[in-house]
């Protein structure tokens, strides 16, 4: 079976626009989704976090409203107290070598836009991992993990690659709104990344070769269902 490694955020705050700090970290539907159906077909998950710190689960992810009922946020909790283990002692990103991973999952959540997007050891790790034509999955936020990773030009190493984002769209009306920092889908433009989204909350996944990329947290099923497909493939 095949061994993956899940890099989560360690930040508990986004600064917005207008310098207010917005308490974050990442978003329960995706890290137990993905965790949960990666680990039932009986692959390995590790979890890594920038310097080992467990990751903050962003509050708003397990209200009954945006979880999707009452019923989803309680089995939400419940799996991330059944891995709370994990969660509380993750992989050190800069220890981690890329070569002992057959994928590499990138969950959201807006924690990476204060610390993955420009973490050196995380895009060290993906240059590494894109080079050798490791599986890469980033959806939601996760994506903004891929600015890290830079050429030794400094050249953003996914230029030209097909990928999806949680949308402008989406970040305005259901996201951080108006105040939100920047917008990761425009950044990953004027990267030179070739987004693709669908409609907005709806399930959408994007594969380019070793790239496999989800709109947003509706999308982590599929996302974790791809990857699955390409390790078997």
């Amino acid at each position: 079976m095949a061994s993956i490694l899940m890099v989560v955020s360690a930040a508990n705050s986004l600064t917005m626009r207008d310098g207010s700090e917005h308490p974050t970290g990442y978003w329960a539907e995706e890290v137990v989704v993905a965790h949960q159906t990666l680990r039932d077909a009986g692959h390995t998950v590790h979890i890594a976090t920038p310097g080992g710190a467990k990751p903050t689960v962003d509050e708003v992810s397990l209200a009954a409203a945006s979880a999707g009922g009452q019923d989803r946020a309680d089995s939400f909790r419940a799996y991330l107290a059944g891995i709370d283990a994990e969660l509380s002692a993750p992989l050190v990103l800069a220890g981690v070598d890329p070569a002992g991973y057959d994928a590499i999952v990138l969950p959201g959540g807006h924690g990476p836009m204060t610390d993955l997007y420009q973490d050196a050891d995380l895009g060290k790790i993906l240059v590494a991992a894109n080079t050798a034509g490791t599986i890469i999955a980033p959806f939601c936020h996760g994506p903004a993990d891929l600015l890290s990773a830079t050429d030794g030009a400094g050249a953003f190493a996914f230029a030209g690659r097909r990928l999806t984002v949680f949308t402008n769209e989406e970040e305005l009306n259901g996201g951080t709104g108006p105040n939100t920092p920047w917008f990761v889908e425009d950044v990953l433009k004027d990267k030179g990344a070739v987004v693709e989204n669908a409609a907005a909350w709806s399930s959408h996944v994007v594969r380019d070769g070793n790239l496999i990329s989800g709109q947003n947290p509706q999308s982590s099923k599929a996302v974790a269902q791809e990857v699955l497909k390409a390790l078997a493939g």
